[in-house]
């Protein structure tokens, strides 16, 4: 039979008892934060989150017209105004990407790191233009490794026989030419339409017999 507990009791309890008072006051407080955290979610996040989608169309208009410094200065507001949100971060890798245009890599790397964004194709994508931020410094060694690892990001025929591709160009500017017959070679095994397009059987044979 179960005990008849009077409020009084329990408020006595919980006078006495220090460690049930801090068990009651922390979960209080993680439910509190919850709950914040849902409102703020659901009243501003959400809606602020629809509305940035279109934040970087602006400048998509001028990037299009080839007029890049309006293009940089729309993106850039974009990014302020909507930082952590998706058209806030799809604004920073266009703008990253003008900046590129305008020969700042190592400015639009550091852009290009920042970029949070859940589409697993244009997250290889960012990570692929990093990449060729760090192969236009000439830092090919680098830029080799990371275009393998853009590769091996998301298996498909466009961008991993591309970075691929891009790998072995690093690695003929290193004279490193073993690596980039592996890397046409691979190309021309699993992805043989795109090998065809890109004639990269040319590549192949021009460093196939190359010490």
């Amino acid at each position: 039979m179960l005990e008849d507990i009077s409020g009084q009791e329990i408020k006595d309890q919980f006078k006495k008892n220090k460690r049930l008072r801090i068990i009651a006051f922390s979960v209080g407080g993680v439910l509190l934060l919850v709950l914040g955290y849902f409102v703020w979610y659901q009243m501003f996040f959400l809606p602020a989150n629809e509305k940035s989608k279109d934040a970087y169309w602006e400048g998509l208009n001028y990037a299009k017209k080839d007029s890049t410094e309006v293009a940089i200065e729309e993106f850039r507001a974009a990014v302020r105004k909507y930082d952590g949100k998706v058209g806030g971060e799809v604004s920073q890798f266009l703008y990253a990407r003008q900046l590129m245009n305008q020969g700042e890599f190592k400015k639009a790397m550091n852009e290009l790191q920042e970029v949070e964004l859940e589409d697993s194709y244009v997250s290889v994508l960012c990570y692929g233009l990093q990449a060729d931020c760090t192969s236009e410094m000439e830092k090919y060694a680098e830029a080799s490794k990371m275009y393998v690892e853009a590769a091996n990001m998301m298996d498909n025929d466009f961008t991993t026989p591309m970075y691929l591709q891009k790998a072995a160009g690093c690695a003929i500017e290193l004279k490193d030419f073993k690596k980039a017959r592996q890397y046409y070679k691979r190309i021309m095994d699993d992805y043989p339409q795109y090998a065809t397009q890109r004639e990269i059987e040319r590549y192949y044979a021009m460093v196939k017999n190359i010490k």
